[in-house]
């Protein structure tokens, strides 16, 4: 088999490639359900050496700080990045694997050797295909060639790409294209923030190794900052050159001062001295006034003002202040930049001084969390000190206009010091991501056509103004939901209100990760606990980025009587999950809730997730199980119908693929699929790999990165890559496998990186009901169809748009199908 060879930062930018990260040790035990201790049979007991093997050869000696980063959060975002390692083994949270019911595996695993480059010779004797090895091995028993993972930052950066590539699209509404521009700047910045942060310290603490793909740490680098420099100039001259015509040609117009008419100008002079002027503070550069501290993420003007008196020339400072709007109205449908408001009025910030030039220059810097638990008594009050700590990070890029002064930008460079490698001169307007105040103009026809989520089709068969009884539908049936298609409000939130105010509810226990500032979830854990009821709250102050509003957010969780916890030592908690208890009569019955999203009012009318409601008793004993290993100090391992992290969701999977193999050799249907934000983890990829060597199709339908090289002869012909992205933030995560003819599926919270599956606390719930099991089976074929629109994945890691048939008639979005089915579901429900 043929493995493109790796590149450096010379190659064809259009080459994508993701850094291998260290993989953690995989075992396979033996089951203990009683629906599944006697179908493990031998291939999960021999999936435990292969998966060893593969970690011992991945390890880096920064584990900790290598973690992976997710995209970050609109559609198409959400970067997140390194997270340290637990390292007190006993701590983390345990479970089986659980085997298909009713199969036995026909054929041993075999474990993952080491990776080792075929020799062109070699290559030529064993063409694509070749069942047989130079050694008499099968194909499976073959050991993978070198070269086999993509690089992730490189991955990620293509990601970024097909962002762009939306608001390059003049098929999707003007306003739209203008928020997905927003949603590129926004996260590249938090790239750089985190990923190119880390990265730096990497090399620079001299702990940084050579990536899967066979890049240095100093060349992955070098190719960020070139990628970036490329991706940016695209960017500036997609909104200068076809967004903002547009705009302007559909009455919205963005306008620098000059081009304002003296009315504009007079009005906005009012406004600078009543609002903006008493705001700003001027700072000067002197013997007596050391350079200011420039934050992170903040946009400024650097001034140049000569004394009229003695002739010497000075530089200042001035914030653009971050409370104010970005784009300011001179009149009706015409903005103005804000700082170029400013810069018309400097002589007023500098009375008695000669304005020379001013140029905006904006810093970014590293704003990565560490926090020592290990060390530390109280998680909380660290994670406060960190946080004040964040603003004070190395910078790690420096955007400036085209046309600032060589004078300032040298002394920039050297204040900051930075390289001239970070510094990216831009047109102006600097810091795009001010467009999301543009994107949401009452501009309806420039908008996606709107859509309004309906409750879901398992709690209600008709739509009415009142709610649902949550409760009586989940005893009747499990409950799938799909937002924002399924309304979270009359779903999920709803289930938590309607516990909070019964009075039969005994306790509750949840998860948060990430909520909104107003939160009704937040609001019905209060009223329960104030009501007398047993409260549990897992909340996660380490949410990146949401890390102060978390904590204020458990504070006053505790003040209202809820029990408070932060999950485990060295752990993130990042499962989705909701627990009910209920007394109905002589018993106790529990109800739960298991998500692949956050329980974020706000985001779920953006991000794509599924969540599961269900009364089943393997379901609530789990849950209760995993809630008490949260918050005490149980060590259980085995579960009915979750797979959790970090021991035992790798392995599942594994195991599953695995079975898919003895299936295909055994002639039964099999098949692998699998939904998720990012894969990188080389344990399941060779997994993958291996499976599509036996012949296993293998569909892989992700958001963001992805370390699978698809569509190499003699490894990966098997393997389909699809993309997509869209008004929705894909989010969910799936995982379906043919077993037999009696397809398995899982839901849930995990990802396939390293983080997720070795240093986060994340659940996968099993999916039994057959109608439930068919429709996401149906969702992921939906997805990886050559007749909806998508990206697909090459073998060197290009990604290229199928937006299009044959005929060069568009294809139709699957999030727009799904909407439409929907809405014919409702028309129907209505009718009858």
């Amino acid at each position: 088999m043929s493995i493109p060879r790796p590149v450096s930062d010379s190659a064809d930018p259009a080459e994508r490639s993701s850094e291998q990260k260290p993989a953690a040790r995989s075992g396979v035990r033996s089951g203990s359900a009683a629906s599944g201790k006697e179908a493990a049979g031998t291939a999960a007991k021999d999936a435990k050496p292969r998966a060893v093997s593969a970690r011992a050869k991945a390890r880096s000696a920064d584990a900790k700080a290598a973690s992976d980063a997710e995209p970050g959060p609109a559609p198409g975002t959400e970067a997140r990045a390194e997270q340290k390692t637990g390292q007190k083994t006993e701590q983390k949270a345990g479970q089986q694997a659980e085997p298909r019911a009713g199969q036995q595996a026909d054929a041993k695993a075999e474990p993952v050797r080491a990776a080792t480059a075929l020799p062109a010779a070699v290559s030529a004797a064993f063409p694509a295909g070749a069942a047989g090895s130079p050694d008499g091995r099968g194909a499976e028993e073959a050991e993978l060639p070198q070269g086999r993972f993509l690089d992730r930052e490189r991955s990620w950066l293509a990601f970024n790409e097909r962002v762009l590539e939306l608001a390059e699209d003049p098929n999707i509404p003007l306003l739209e294209r203008a928020k997905f521009l927003a949603i590129f700047a926004s996260n590249l910045d938090e790239f750089f923030m985190v990923r190119v942060a880390g990265l730096k310290r990497r090399i620079a603490t001299g702990v940084a190794q050579r990536s899967a793909s066979g890049l240095q740490p100093r060349e992955v680098l070098d190719l960020i900052w070139r990628r970036s420099r490329e991706l940016m100039a695209r960017h500036a001259a997609t909104f200068q050159q076809e967004v903002l015509p547009d705009l302007a040609a559909e009455g919205i117009e963005l306008v620098r001062w000059p081009d304002l008419a003296e009315t504009e100008q007079a009005r906005l002079h009012t406004l600078f001295r009543q609002q903006i002027f008493p705001v700003l503070t001027p700072l000067a550069v002197d013997p007596a006034h050391p350079f200011p501290y420039i934050s992170g993420l903040s946009l400024n003007l650097a001034v140049v003002v000569r004394n009229p008196v003695s002739g010497h020339k000075h530089f200042a400072r001035v914030k653009v202040p971050q409370s104010l709007s970005r784009f300011l109205e001179a009149s009706p449908q015409r903005y103005v930049p804000l700082e170029d408001v400013m810069g018309a009025h400097l002589e007023e910030l500098f009375p008695g001084m000669e304005v020379l030039a001013h140029h905006a220059f904006r810093v970014t810097r590293n704003e990565d969390l560490e926090v020592e638990e290990d060390d530390t008594e109280n998680i909380l009050k660290a994670l406060e000190k960190e946080l004040m700590r964040r603003r004070f990070g190395p910078p790690v890029r420096l955007e400036v206009e085209e046309s600032i002064d060589p004078y300032i930008l040298d002394l920039l460079v050297r204040e900051l010091n930075i390289t001239e490698a970070e510094v990216f001169p831009l047109p102006g307007p600097l810091d795009l991501t001010g467009l999301f105040g543009i994107a949401d103009l009452d501009r309806p026809e420039l908008r996606y056509p709107k859509f309004v989520a309906g409750t879901a089709r398992g709690l209600t068969d008709v739509e009415s103004a009142t709610l649902p009884d949550i409760f009586g539908a989940m005893r009747e049936r499990d409950v799938l939901l799909h937002h924002p298609y399924d309304s979270f409000s009359t779903s999920v939130q709803a289930f938590l209100e309607q516990a909070a105010a019964d009075p039969h509810v005994l306790a509750i226990k949840q998860t948060l990760y990430r909520t909104s500032g107003d939160s009704p979830i937040v609001d019905a854990l209060i009223d329960a606990a104030e009501s007398g009821k047993q409260v549990l709250v897992l909340v996660e102050i380490k949410a990146r980025f949401d890390e102060q509003a978390n904590i204020k957010w458990a504070r006053k969780l505790e003040e209202s009587g809820c029990h408070v916890v932060y999950g485990l030592v060295g752990l993130k908690t990042h499962c989705k999950l909701s627990l009910v208890v209920r007394q109905e009569g002589d018993t106790l019955r529990r109800y739960s809730h298991v998500g692949t999203g956050n329980y974020h009012p706000k985001t779920a009318r953006l991000y794509e997730d599924l969540g599961l409601l269900t009364a089943d008793p393997q379901v609530g004993a789990d849950l209760s199980d995993l809630f008490n290993r949260l918050s005490g100090y149980s060590r259980r391992e085995s579960y009915r119908r979750l797979l959790t992290a970090p021991r035992g969701l790798r392995d599942g999977l594994v195991a599953r693929i695995n079975g898919e193999i003895a299936h295909h050799r055994a002639g039964r249907p099999a098949f692998v699929k699998v939904k998720v934000n990012s894969i990188v983890d080389e344990v399941v990829i060779d997994a993958l790999y291996r499976a599509s060597q036996a012949g296993v199709p293998v569909d892989v339908w992700v958001r963001g990165i992805c370390a699978i090289r698809p569509g190499v002869p003699g490894l990966s012909e098997n393997v389909r890559v699809r993309s997509i992205l869209g008004r929705f933030l894909e989010h969910s995560r799936v995982f379906v496998f043919g077993n037999g003819g009696d397809p398995e599926v899982w839901i849930g919270s995990a990802d396939m990186m390293h983080r997720n599956l070795d240093r986060r606390i994340e659940a996968l719930v099993r999916v039994t009901d057959p109608a439930h099991r068919a429709e996401l089976n149906g969702l992921l074929d939906l997805g990886v169809s050559d007749e909806t629109d998508s990206w697909h994945l090459g073998a060197d890691g290009t990604w290229t748009r199928h937006a299009q048939d044959a005929e060069g008639r568009p294809l139709r979005h699957v999030q727009d199908l799904l909407i439409d089915s929907r809405r014919r579901n409702r028309g129907s429900a209505a009718a009858r």
